[in-house]
């Protein structure tokens, strides 16, 4: 059973992260699921909302994020084609934050009994979709980090790190440069800034040669200066779990 080619990248990453027999990876190409397009902006879920299903990216980019009483925004990660990226929806009933989509994307959705009968009956693919929660919620602590204890420079210069290690691990980008589709206020969503503070910093970053912009392409000339002045470590993207 061969199914669409993402939910085979799906069972791939889910491999790696648990040794998976026929039969895993039988019931997990086998899992009923439907394909939608959602614009650039567009809510995949939101705070509040019961969880009847989760969402696997299938193409384009989307952003989690959490919203204060007054309105602010903060983003809380990004996610690239091949994430589930509302897992915890098949055992959580009610959402407590929002995922939107950062470009347009294609997504497919799989009901949470789905899920759960899954988990239930192959253990090995319950224990690998742990891992993968597991894995988010250790970015989650790097970006609480980045936010608080990081200055603009290596705020910013940490989040294009990261994002050019996972599209590079993904097989969707590399460490030398790649498309990264976010408005500078996104930018300041994700790192706790002002919009006109990232401008600044952006332009701080391409002063000191650490990164080049075209239009939404951002290119690396020295992936390990830009590494080594961002304070990066990729302990917290367990690639042990995912190379």
């Amino acid at each position: 059973m061969t199914g669409h080619p993402i939910l085979q990248r799906m069972v791939r990453k889910f491999e790696r992260r648990e040794l998976l027999d026929d039969a895993d990876r039988s019931a997990l190409h086998s899992l009923p699921y439907q394909i939608k397009t959602a614009e650039a902006g567009a809510y995949i879920v939101r705070e509040g909302a019961p969880t009847e299903k989760s969402a696997l990216i299938l193409s384009g980019l989307a952003f989690r994020h959490k919203l204060t009483a007054d309105g602010g925004r903060q983003i809380v990660s990004i996610h690239i084609p091949g994430d589930f990226v509302d897992l915890e929806g098949s055992l959580l009933a009610i959402a407590d934050h929002n995922v939107q989509t950062l470009t347009r994307c294609e997504i497919a959705t799989i009901s949470r009994a789905a899920i759960q009968k899954l988990v239930k009956t192959h253990p090995r693919v319950g224990l690998a979709m742990w891992i993968d929660t597991l894995v988010d919620g250790s970015i989650f602590r790097e970006w609480v980090t980045n936010v608080g204890r990081r200055d603009a420079k290596q705020r910013i210069g940490h989040l294009f790190c990261e994002f050019a290690l996972r599209l590079d691990v993904a097989g969707l980008g590399d460490v030398k440069g790649y498309e990264l589709p976010m408005t500078q206020e996104q930018l300041a969503d994700a790192t706790g800034l002002t919009s006109v503070h990232v401008n600044r910093t952006l332009k701080a970053l391409e002063a000191d040669g650490l990164i080049r912009r075209e239009r939404r392409f951002v290119h690396i000339p020295d992936w390990e200066r830009l590494r080594e002045v961002s304070g990066f470590n990729a302990l917290y993207l367990h690639l042990d779990q995912v190379a």
